[in-house]
Formats: structure tokens, sequence, C-alpha cells
């Protein structure tokens, strides 16, 4: 896989989760899980030099 298609699958993926994010219970645990993954596809998009300003929508 290219880093193109790989930078690709994270962005989409991380557009996915915050939209199951954003319809759950914040209190739940399927969030507390759905979190810990939020926060490790912002490490990689950023690290990767991706700007979050417009595609963070959960901003926790």
């Amino acid at each position: 896989m290219s880093d193109k298609e790989m930078m690709q699958k994270n962005v989409e993926e991380f557009a996915r989760l915050q939209n199951y994010m954003l319809a759950s219970d914040k209190n739940s645990p399927a969030y507390k899980l759905m979190h810990e993954r939020y926060i490790e596809l912002k490490v990689i998009l950023t690290s990767s030099g991706v700007n979050l300003t417009e595609l963070d929508r959960v901003k926790e």
C-alpha cells in the first residue's frame, strides 16, 4: 500500500470514527474505546502532516 493510500485510509477511518463518537453516549464503554482510537489516529495524521483543523469535529 502506498503512502497516499494509507493516508486516505486513515482520513476515512478518522471521519467514520468521529461519526460513531458523535452518535454515542460519552459515558459508554464503547465511546471510551473509540476515544482511544481517535487519539491514535490524530497522532498518526498529525505526524503525517495532515491539518486536522477542518477534519476534527469531536475536538477532544
